[in-house]
C-alpha cells in the first residue's frame, strides 16, 4: 500500500465520525455482507458516511493492510476500527454495538 492511500484512508477515518468501508453503496450494497452492515447502522437510525471499495482498488487493498483485518465491510467510528459484519452483529444483537455509538457521542439520527 502506497503511503497516499494510507493518508487518503486515514483522512477518511478521522473525517467521518461513523464510516462503513463496503462494496457497493448504502442504496445498492454489492454483497451480502455489506447490505447486512447497512441494515444494523440503518436499524441504530445513526448517520454514517460509506466508500465502496469497488470503485477505487488502493482503498480495497489498502484498507485491509490499514486496518489489519482481511475482509469487507469494515466499520470505524470516532477513528476506532471497530469490526466486520460479523463483528457487528454480534454487538447490535447485544447491545454493544448501540451502547458504543452512545459512549463516542454518535446519536441517532
Amino acid at each position: 500500500m502506497t503511503d497516499e492511500t494510507q493518508s487518503r484512508i486515514q483522512g477518511l477515518v478521522d473525517g467521518n465520525d461513523v464510516l462503513l468501508f463496503m462494496k457497493g453503496t448504502p442504496l445498492f450494497p454489492q454483497c451480502g455482507f455489506s447490505n447486512r452492515a447497512v441494515s444494523i447502522l440503518n436499524h441504530l437510525g445513526v448517520e454514517f458516511e460509506s466508500v465502496d471499495v469497488l470503485q477505487d482498488q488502493g482503498v480495497r487493498q489498502g484498507i485491509k493492510a490499514f486496518s489489519d483485518w482481511p475482509t469487507i465491510p469494515q466499520l470505524y467510528v470516532k477513528g476506532e476500527f471497530v469490526g466486520g459484519s460479523d463483528i457487528m452483529m454480534e454487538m447490535y444483537e447485544s447491545g454493544e454495538l448501540a451502547q458504543l455509538l452512545e459512549e463516542k457521542g454518535v446519536t441517532a439520527a
